[in-house]
């Protein structure tokens, strides 16, 4: 078993792990590095394929056509619906005579990034149910591939479990434990622990919370935090806009009951709020459906939200912007673009933490510092991460007795907390835990 670290390894973002097995190779996730994506589309400027290449945005994946394992990739396996791990698979799955599987709203969200690109689909599409499994033809084989059910920030996430003659190849990137998920099923412990019996011949997984001392909290904690902003602070006449990760099905279920409670209208506004409520709703996945307008292209945004600038106190604006980024419903509403006058004691609730770059940092600060001149009272951080925090990741890694482990999900500074907790529970650095970086290899 030779596994290929193509992205992923050297930065937040970008996600892409081959294993080679011979014969036969498969991939996992395929994804966009967003940080030089969002300093394209503050130009305006339209991208490729090549555009996508040329600025790293996508894995370097060429590695494998030069060791010949194009030719034999099987499958595109995502693991969950977040475009740092499927984003890229529209611009590159062409290149491989491969099917692409995964849960019904992954597969649903990627639909959407197809046509919203107006890139045709090439590759067969399959979708195989949380805690199902699927049968992979190879050439001379068949391998089976388990999705176990995991929580995260979005739903119908999955560990992918991949079973060959020389034992399971575990995907597990990304992933927290939350016994208490607002939609959607719990971790599905029994079937990791009958994976671990069978034996784990490598685990990649996500570190990038490894060096944070602590177990993460279950999503019912981050509602909790919403409904003391949204419920007890002083906003009987005041604006309220909500900003989340549009993927967060959970969280803007939770959004939407508590402007229910006040009385108030939830107006969602911005396409990849569109794209992904709307997957949801396609997968029947989306229980405040009827109770939501949604806003996405430019006239029905400017015609809503004139509409809540008449009587702010009825609504519940959700919008895209959370990060900062520059051409957002949020950074365009700051700036003033927008016909919806954000004002003195106006609620804006950062339902989010900031994504760990540099070009996110700072394109947060700016848009706060915009967000206090207008004397707007701002809300930060009412967010649990989706996350594993390092005493998850204890109990993860004792759990799946792996006989070899690849941090993933960062650049070195994220990885290496990992490589010392796996040190502390008997893994030895570069025997049978490995710090790997973007278009590297091991055997195991």
């Amino acid at each position: 078993m030779e596994i290929y670290t193509i992205g992923g390894y050297n930065e937040v973002g970008k996600n892409m792990t081959v294993v080679d097995l011979g014969e036969d190779a498969f991939i996992f996730d395929c994804g966009l590095h967003l940080p030089p994506i969002v300093a394209l589309e503050e130009k305006d400027k339209a991208y490729n394929e090549k555009t996508l290449r040329s600025i790293g945005a996508v894995p370097n994946d060429f590695i494998l056509d030069s060791k010949g394992i194009s030719k034999k990739v099987r499958a595109i396996i995502p693991s969950h619906a977040h475009l740092d791990h499927i984003g890229a698979i529209p611009y590159l799955g062409y290149r491989y005579n491969a099917e692409i599987i995964g849960t019904p709203f992954t597969i649903e969200v990627l639909k959407h990034l197809y046509y919203d690109n107006g890139i045709e689909v090439k590759n067969p599409i399959k979708t195989v149910q949380p805690n199902s499994s699927y049968i992979i033809k190879g050439k001379n084989k068949k391998y089976r591939i388990d999705f176990v059910n995991i929580t995260h920030s979005t739903i119908q996430t999955s560990m992918i479990a991949l079973h060959t003659d020389e034992g399971v190849f575990l995907y597990s990137n990304d992933f927290k434990f939350d016994n208490n998920p607002i939609i959607g099923q719990e971790p599905n412990y029994e079937m990791l622990k009958h994976i671990a019996k069978e034996g784990i011949k490598a685990l990649v997984v996500d570190s990038l919370y490894s060096g944070d001392e602590r177990k993460t909290a279950s999503e019912k904690v981050a509602r909790s935090l919403l409904e003391d902003v949204m419920l007890t602070t002083s906003n009987e006449r005041a604006g309220i806009v909500v900003t989340t990760f549009s993927s967060h099905i959970a969280r803007l279920k939770s959004i939407v009951d508590f402007s229910k409670r006040l009385g108030r209208k939830p107006i969602f506004v911005g396409r990849s709020l569109n794209k992904y409520v709307s997957a949801a709703i396609n997968v029947k996945l989306c229980p405040f459906a009827k109770d939501i307008q949604i806003a996405s292209y430019r006239k029905q945004v400017e015609k809503t939200l004139n509409q809540v600038n008449r009587n702010k106190s009825k609504y519940v604006v959700v919008c895209t912007g959370h990060q900062g980024e520059p051409g957002s419903v949020l950074d365009r509403m700051s700036r003033g673009e927008l016909p919806i006058n954000l004002a003195t004691d106006d609620h804006i609730i950062f339902s989010s933490s900031v994504i760990p770059t540099e070009v996110n940092i700072q394109n947060r600060k700016v848009l706060e510092d915009r967000l206090k001149k207008r004397k707007t009272r701002i809300f930060n951080n009412v967010h649990v991460s989706g996350h594993a925090g390092r005493e998850d990741l204890r109990d993860f890694v004792n759990m799946m007795n792996a006989e070899h482990i690849i941090p993933a999900h960062g650049d070195e500074n994220k990885l290496k907390p990992m490589i010392e907790l796996c040190n502390e529970l008997g893994y030895k650095t570069g025997k049978n835990v490995h710090l790997m970086s973007d278009g590297g290899s091991i055997k195991v």
